[in-house]
């Protein structure tokens, strides 16, 4: 078995960053330090990662296939992986908990990133997105709060439930090809006897079910409501981005590593879509917290991720779609974060009245990104995802799906502009908006400018994940 080890520069910066916290935390403890470590972990193993990016593709753990493989692509995932838990930590600054074990935790998350965007087989894929899933159960109830701890449950059970669907699916698949590696998976599928297809079939449609799970998919998608709103802001952040980003990896490289039985994942893929983005537009026009208005929306925002999956090479126009997602999906939280982090909790649309004269550049970060979110100016960057995802259907015949998702953007306009409307309502006498800590200040900062020059590259991005894995 050969093991390039330069390929796993990202994967031991990320681990490393783990444990440096830990023993600072052991040592030292004190949160300044223990923010540091883990945002400086975090930026190194960005930095290594975007540097792998510009090289050749490497892999590891080789044998009749290989089980880690780092491509222009998956490189820049992992960079991404990092860069959101770098975000996250400078959200967190104002956190109330033990900083040592909650940068820990947030570590730990960002190693099962950077690996799952490198799985070159169905086991690294499944343990990866474990690990990514496994410390948020932790950190959701963090607020130690009757509703921070139903969150917390209700992830829990609900995450081991996909888990189970996924290894069944996984293992379904391998009974049927005799192969994890998603080259041997599809040279299996092309030779699989006549009777093994249709247990084929079922572990496609299985794994795929447990991990829609992940990406909140409808109607797999009623912990994510109540798990976002019930854990601390920078959590739910997290959960929204990074974690929904490992859902959404894992499901593409899947459909790519089926691609003989290609009808079969199209099918199942069009289903959750088209439930995933009518049920969550619709749902999110009836929201009236902010947190659960911008947890329903990332659900109707799979559902169009998940329709670029429907044409053949759709993986780089769906993880385009996806890195424009969770950066101005990161933004909208970095934003309410900034505004509400007097008390730690998202608060209803109306206690943002006033925001926009009390606190105007936090609120335009939070215009930005909810018209971004929208695909309105001066948000181009999610304008561009929307475009290239309608384009790509057309192209490929498949103008129904193309319709659909257009109707259901512009029904997601109805609540995004209402959330922006708030901000320029008439406050209460009494409404205040407290300083910002200056590391959330820099975070957002951050964020904004980043999603708003996203909207200037769109192409650049594209480029970058159009690699083949």
């Amino acid at each position: 078995m050969s093991i390039d080890h330069v390929a796993l520069i990202p994967a031991y910066l990320a681990a490393g960053t783990a444990v440096l916290v830990l023993l600072a935390d052991v040592v030292l403890a004190r949160r300044p330090v223990s923010m540091a470590v883990a945002a400086v972990g975090a930026l190194g193993t960005a930095v290594g990662a975007f540097w792998l990016a510009t090289g050749s593709t490497r892999s590891a753990f080789c044998s009749t296939g290989c089980s880690y493989v780092v491509s222009p692509r998956s490189a820049v995932l992992m960079g991404v992986f990092a860069l959101l838990t770098f975000a996250v930590v400078a959200f967190s600054a104002t956190v109330r908990a033990p900083m040592g074990e909650y940068c820990f935790l947030l570590a730990c998350s960002m190693t099962g990133g950077v690996v799952l965007a490198g799985a070159g087989d169905l086991i690294t894929l499944i343990v990866a997105l474990e690990t990514l899933t496994l410390p948020l159960y932790v950190l959701v109830g963090l607020r130690r709060t009757l509703p921070s701890a139903d969150a917390a449950v209700t992830f829990l059970v609900v995450s081991v439930v996909s888990t189970a669907i996924s290894l069944l699916g996984a293992a379904l698949l391998y009974s049927a090809t005799g192969a994890v590696h998603f080259s041997a998976v599809a040279a299996g599928l092309d030779a699989v006897p006549s009777l093994l297809r249709p247990l084929a079939l079922v572990g496609i449609v299985v794994l795929l079910t447990g991990l829609a799970f992940k990406v909140a998919a409808v109607p797999l998608h009623a912990w994510a409501p109540a798990t976002y709103d019930g854990a601390p802001l920078p959590v739910a952040a997290y959960l929204s981005t990074a974690s929904k980003l490992g859902g959404l990896v894992a499901l593409v490289y899947v459909v790519q590593a089926v691609e003989p039985e290609r009808d079969v994942a199209v099918a199942a893929v069009v289903v959750l879509s088209l439930l995933t983005m009518t049920v969550g537009n619709l749902v999110a026009l009836r929201q009236r917290r902010m947190v659960r208005l911008l947890a329903w929306s990332s659900i109707a925002q799979a559902g169009y991720i998940l329709a670029a999956l429907a044409v053949p090479d759709g993986g780089a126009t769906a993880l385009t779609y996806a890195v424009f997602f969770v950066a101005l999906e990161l933004a909208a939280f970095g934003a309410v974060i900034a505004l509400r982090s007097f008390d730690g909790d998202g608060g209803s649309l109306g206690d943002f009245a006033g925001a926009g004269r009390g606190a105007p550049w936090r609120s335009a970060v939070l215009v930005l990104a909810l018209a971004g979110l929208a695909g309105l100016p001066p948000g181009i960057a999610g304008l561009f995802a929307k475009v290239a995802v309608v384009r790509s259907l057309v192209d490929s015949n498949a103008t129904w799906l193309a319709v659909v998702v257009a109707i259901n953007a512009v029904v997601g306009l109805a609540y995004y502009v209402r959330a922006g409307a708030a901000l320029f309502a008439a406050p209460e006498p009494d409404a205040r908006w407290p300083r910002t800590h200056w590391a959330v200040a820099a975070g957002l900062a951050l964020v904004g400018l980043v999603a708003l020059a996203l909207g200037f590259a769109p192409q650049l991005v594209f480029d970058a994940v159009a690699f083949s894995s």
